[in-house]
């Protein structure tokens, strides 16, 4: 991969032969946690401006009609998030000339606030063509990341690298974005819920978009695309935190998050209640396209789920593209089949599907495994497909299961012979991401009509039954019972090799956890990762494997977009408990007793078990559960009169027995955990702060 500085630009046809479609990632880190920003495309004509506000791609936008563009969404990496754009360039219209890539931050959140920020455009097979670093953010609310550039019959790529102190709003104005006026709304309080990136900045005035000096690109990159217009003049800010809206006109970039989806074409969307049943009693069970209690065995399982799952892609094109977009496939014409046979050796290898999407009279073609019921993918397997791409000139092999895929940990070993000029790539999807996408899809972001939603139903429904198969990560892996035997009887030693094969499963579930919720809701709920970027994934699940060998403790941390913090989990296998909690800063200048009373005020609707804990900087309070500190928040008060920073709340949970995700299984205790806490505690802050809960 090339390395290139701020400023310079590059040929995307120099860097490879495979860069018709690209795949742009957007990363940071922070050292809190809690850091965030989110991700927008601009289209942009000749003169610099977008054609009309449809030009403009962000969270409550993701896609553009044609494919051209697509917002995958925010991915976990080794070391902090990546937020994922496709962009098939064979697709863009002919009259834009330029695609502008930047990511705005919100809640009075700085750029300079994260850390390691970087762009990478990879080519249609994952393989990284050229990437640059941000090392000067400082009090910038939005940031142009880099922009892909028509030069001649070529596409070219430039690191821009400029901010802007009045953040989104600032951001799209100059590129002729229409910004909606709408009144400022009081907060739970009574104050004025004001959009940060909206307030005076004291930027010079003749520099409307609030830039840093210096902030432009570079004059040797200036003569090769137009320099952005003169900003247009921001009338008004919206103001923070205003729930829901229903699908209406064209996308309004100057909302605030938490709106629902407002396209230029109305979506379809399941109700959230169900109408009323019809049916006598309980024991009629409604009938179902998919049926699934018929099936015996793991082959009649696979069977059934490839071919369920690939008949609606092909049907839902929104759900087709969703799934395909970030393995690099063009957007087109969709056709899926099973059971293929194709040439390889004595005997020809049968697929479990393919996938062929034709575009201006070009084929991308990919070859799927499955495996369901937590069966492992067998890596000789998956290499005889990848042979068989490599030859035939497929572009990809999927891998379909119940696992879920870590980076720098691979989820079957595959070797690609680089020789070959036809590069293959290797994909993994797991079964809890196909159902997420699916719930987003009919529950908070719809799809083209409700026929379509119907098929989406029937899929999750499917997916979701006991007797698919594709209930996602559900086995901790053989390690599990040594491992946990180990620490109960004081046995297990550290650098145990066991220890960091559990780390890796917890992980898996954390992420899957992550999928489900975040499907639930209509927000993005991520795993954390403090680590700085470079840093070894592997090293740094050996560090959690020692504090698992001598602690008995797996820690995670996870965040959930909307939510004004970092929510941690700890599982002790020494004493059987799941804890749940996250730390709530006390007001600024507001008395103790006031911060404590409004707090539990807040709780009204959590739990009675709930401890809460009042954090004295780094030391620790009074603490005791919130059926206590009901009729006596005083309680939370030290008796010395220290000041009171924040309080820590917290759920606590047995942990099941075993390995899997029964009833009693450790997966099902941390899931219900993390569920639990969420819609028990963390909702009911939201909502009472202002934050949405979800995106309707």
């Amino acid at each position: 991969m090339q390395e290139i500085p701020k400023g310079a630009n590059v040929s995307l046809t120099a860097l490879g032969e495979d860069a018709g479609s690209v795949v742009l990632s957007l990363g940071w880190t922070s050292a809190s946690g809690a850091g965030d920003a989110d991700v927008s495309v601009l289209l942009l004509d000749g003169s610099g401006r977008v054609r009309s506000d449809d030009d403009f791609y962000f969270y409550n936008h993701p896609a553009a009609a044609d494919g051209s563009v697509q917002l995958l969404g925010k991915t976990p990496g080794e070391s902090g998030d990546e937020d994922r754009i496709s962009v098939d360039l064979a697709a863009v219209p002919p009259d834009v000339a330029r695609i502008v890539v930047a990511a705005s931050q919100y809640g009075g959140a700085r750029f300079g606030d994260l850390d390691d920020l970087r762009m990478t455009v990879a080519d249609r097979s994952g393989e990284p063509l050229v990437g640059f670093c941000i090392d000067d953010a400082s009090v910038e609310t939005a940031f142009i990341f880099g922009e892909l550039y028509r030069r001649g019959a070529e596409w070219k790529f430039r690191a821009v690298g400029q901010g802007y102190e009045t953040g989104l709003a600032g951001l799209a104005t100059d590129f002729g974005i229409s910004v909606e006026e709408e009144p400022e709304l009081p907060d739970a309080d009574g104050a004025d819920a004001r959009d940060a990136d909206a307030q005076d900045t004291g930027a010079d005035p003749h520099d409307p978009a609030g830039r840093e000096p210096g902030g432009a690109p570079s004059p040797e990159a200036a003569p090769e695309a137009p320099a952005p217009p003169p900003a247009a003049a921001v009338t008004a800010a919206p103001p923070a935190g205003t729930g829901a809206a229903a699908p209406g006109p064209a996308p309004v970039p100057g909302q605030t998050r938490g709106r629902g989806p407002r396209t230029t074409k109305k979506k379809v969307t399941l109700p959230k209640a169900a109408g009323k049943s019809l049916a006598e009693n309980d024991s009629w069970r409604p009938a179902r396209l998919f049926p699934v209690p018929s099936l015996r065995s793991d082959k009649e399982r696979e069977v059934r789920a490839t071919s369920v799952l690939l008949s609606v892609m092909a049907q839902v094109p929104e759900l087709g593209r969703r799934l395909t977009a970030g393995f690099g496939a063009p957007a087109g014409r969709m056709q899926t089949f099973t059971e293929v046979a194709l040439p390889h050796g004595d005997a020809p290898r049968r697929p479990d599907g393919v996938i062929r999407v034709e575009r201006a009279g070009r084929l991308w073609t990919a070859l799927v495994e499955t495996k369901t019921n937590g069966n492992p993918l067998k890596a000789d397997q998956v290499q005889g497909y990848a042979d068989i791409a490599a030859r035939r000139g497929y572009e990809a092999v999927i891998t379909l299961s119940n696992d879920v895929a870590l980076e720098g940990a691979a989820v079957v070993d595959v070797k690609i012979d680089g020789r070959r000029k036809h590069k293959v790539s290797l994909w993994h999807l797991s079964w809890a991401e196909v159902a997420h996408q699916a719930q987003l899809l009919i529950r908070h972001e719809g799809v083209g009509n409700a026929a379509h939603a119907w098929l989406l139903q029937e899929l999750l429904a499917y997916l979701q039954h006991e007797n698919s198969g594709c209930h996602g990560f559900q086995n901790m892996g053989p390690a599990w019972v040594p491992v946990r035997n180990g620490i109960e009887d004081e046995t297990l030693c550290r650098g145990d090799a066991r220890a960091v094969d559990v780390v890796e499963n917890w992980e898996r579930l954390i992420r899957q956890v992550c999928l489900r919720l975040g499907g639930e809701l209509g927000q993005k709920a991520l795993p954390v990762q403090r680590a700085r970027r470079g840093s070894d994934p592997r090293g740094r699940r050996e560090e959690a494997a020692e504090v698992l060998c001598t602690e008995g403790r797996l820690t995670a941390e996870l965040r959930v977009d909307g939510t004004g913090g970092v929510i941690a989990v700890s599982a002790d296998l020494r004493t059987g408990k799941v804890r749940t909690s996250v730390d709530v800063p006390a007001p600024e200048a507001a008395y103790p007793l006031a911060a404590a009373k409004r707090l539990v005020r807040l709780l009204a609707q959590a739990p009675a078990d709930l401890h809460v804990q009042s954090l004295l900087g780094a030391e620790q309070g009074p603490r005791g559960t919130l059926e206590r500190l009901r009729p006596e928040p005083g309680d939370l008060l030290p008796r010395d009169g220290a000041p009171v920073t924040g309080f820590r709340l917290s759920l606590i949970k047995g942990m099941g027995n075993t390995r899997g995700n029964t009833e009693s299984g450790f997966i099902r205790s941390v899931d219900d955990s993390v569920d639990r806490f969420y819609h028990g505690v963390i909702a009911h802050l939201g909502a009472a702060e202002g934050r949405p809960g979800r995106r309707s």
